[in-house]
């Protein structure tokens, strides 16, 4: 499989839907701003947003994938992988209903965990965030739902299915903040119940979307009578602790914002989640691409004794990781405040709001190759069925970030900044994460630096910083610009950007990251690959 070509299908899809995301954010930040309202909606958006990235991104998937590539490889085809799969469904669902039906029900106590109970909101505040969660929990059992049968395309190389998915969502919630958004004082409530009512019917799109491509794939799964074989036995053990595991970064961002809520003041969630979106962008596109990926075709070459070729493709992961993702962590780090502006200052988001919000953004971006390399290192180790070692890691990583909250958010409230505590926290946790994961797989000689990673990294590391150095020039002279109409603002950014990306570019180049040589391998490969398909 060609990892570049695989990762830019999948990617390309991520990206419209991250674009999608951004269009949605900055809709949100104009017509609901940064205050309770938002908090509320985005505390609501938290949970059904972490089983999103546990379940549909990382949980279910790394244990499911490689049980049922099994199931394949020993029954000689499709029927007994797709056989496991309707057991699944069938010990799957019912869980899933009573799991939802009890959120609905206790969703006054989870508000509170979720939000550290605000910062002493009123009673008929806390009840419409309260109301806000039970609207958007049934997304936890449809995503989930949507996650099985995404796991099973993904098996059959159909990436760009589920890649598509969530595109749904954010078509969804950009309709409901156009068509439904609110005006006047109470205004940014009644928008934010419109969003929360748009989570739900774009969870069930993605449902429905996938349902019928599975159907023109051929597979259709029958709701059978739930039974726990050792089969799902096996499932279920690999489930939980894979969602901790792969969902530290989620884990650790949900401390985050508790904390954020209780200890700080009203919009300091807001500033956080939309600097998290941010960050998420270059996330979704490289990291969760690279994993969906990396860990079918490693578990397939690692079950057909290929241990080197599976390395080999790691290491490449890595490679292709770091060379996407160095220089957004470059961009956010020394303009992360014109991107802010660009993007979100309008309406009720105000200068400061996006003064503030640039800091929590530099913060999480100091973290975003190490989010990234968790996503491609995990991999190493579900493949080969242990979904132990990295919920053990990623509990270590939580405990850390907790200890960095505590002492992060009150030293640096006092300069005014208390909201940059939970992003630092968190890049600080993910950074230690992604040392333990390497070194284990390291020290179990499941995973190597080749002679190639090891050279092009610094050369990677110095490009980047030549652009951000570019960037943190460039800034000022775009400024003027970006609190324009929408059309300037983006294209200003997007002569902003396109400059740092042409740059480190060239700096790659100069800096011998990559070659010319590089540049006709690739040229040659993708020419062999037409000639095949010819």
């Amino acid at each position: 499989m060609n990892l570049v070509r695989s990762l830019g299908s999948v990617g390309g899809l991520t990206l419209v839907s991250r674009v999608l995301a951004l269009v949605r954010d900055t809709l949100q930040a104009s017509y609901v701003g940064a205050g309770f309202a938002s908090d509320a909606f985005f505390v609501a958006f938290r949970l059904p947003n972490m089983f999103r990235a546990l379940f549909a991104e990382g949980a279910f998937n790394a244990a499911f994938i490689p049980l049922f590539n099994r199931k394949v490889a020993e029954g000689g085809g499709l029927s007994p992988g797709l056989r496991f799969a309707e057991r699944t469904l069938a010990v799957l669902f019912p869980v899933l209903l009573v799991f939802t039906i009890v959120m609905i029900v206790a969703a006054w106590p989870v508000t509170w965990g979720l939000s550290g109970g605000f910062d002493n909101p009123t009673p008929d505040q806390f009840a419409f965030a309260v109301s806000l969660s039970r609207i958007t929990f049934p997304y936890l059992m449809l995503i989930s739902l949507a996650s099985l049968l995404g796991g099973i395309l993904n098996s059959m190389d159909r990436f760009w299915v589920n890649a598509a998915a969530p595109i749904l969502l954010n078509v969804a919630m950009i309709a409901a903040l156009w068509f439904f958004h609110g005006s006047g004082p109470e205004g940014a409530y009644v928008t934010a119940r419109a969003q929360a009512i748009s989570v739900t019917v774009g969870g069930a799109l993605q449902l429905g979307w996938l349902m019928i491509a599975c159907r023109q794939a051929g597979v259709s799964l029958k709701l059978r009578r739930p039974r726990l074989d050792d089969d799902v036995r096996q499932l279920m053990k690999l489930i939980l602790p894979a969602a901790v595991g792969a969902g530290a970064v989620q884990v650790n961002l949900a401390i985050s914002t508790a904390l954020a809520g209780g200890l700080l003041d009203a919009g300091s969630i807001s500033y956080i989640y939309y600097a998290d979106r941010l960050n998420q962008l270059p996330l979704g596109l490289i990291g969760i691409g690279l994993g969906t990926i990396l860990l079918p075709t490693v578990s397939r070459l690692l079950s057909s004794g290929k241990e080197a070729e599976a390395m080999e493709t790691q290491n490449r992961g890595i490679e292709l990781a770091l060379f996407l993702t160095l220089p957004a962590t470059a961009a956010f780090i020394f303009a992360s405040e014109p991107i802010i502006r660009g993007l979100f200052q309008h309406g009720r988001f105000t200068a400061e709001d996006s003064l503030l919000c640039s800091w929590a953004l530099s913060a999480f971006s100091l973290g975003l190759p190490s989010y990234v390399l968790v996503k491609v290192l995990t991999p190493g180790f579900y493949a080969r069925a242990d979904t132990k070692t990295p919920v053990r890691l990623a509990i270590y990583s939580v405990g850390i970030n907790l200890v960095g909250n505590l002492i992060l958010i009150p030293t640096l409230g006092r300069f005014g900044v208390g909201h940059v505590g939970p992003p630092l926290a968190t890049a600080i946790a993910s950074c230690v994460n992604t040392w333990m994961l390497y070194r284990t797989l390291r020290a179990r000689g499941h995973f190597e630096a080749d002679r190639q990673l090891k050279r092009r990294i610094p050369r990677l590391a110095l490009a980047a910083l030549i652009m951000g150095g570019l960037l943190f020039f460039l800034a000022p002279y775009a400024d003027p610009w970006l609190t324009q109409s929408l059309i300037v603002r983006f294209l200003a950014l997007a002569v902003l950007v396109g400059g740092g990306i042409a740059v480190y570019g060239l700096a790659c180049f100069a800096t011998g990251a990559f070659a010319l040589d590089d540049l006709k391998t690739l040229i040659r490969r993708r020419a062999r690959t037409a000639e095949t398909k010819d």
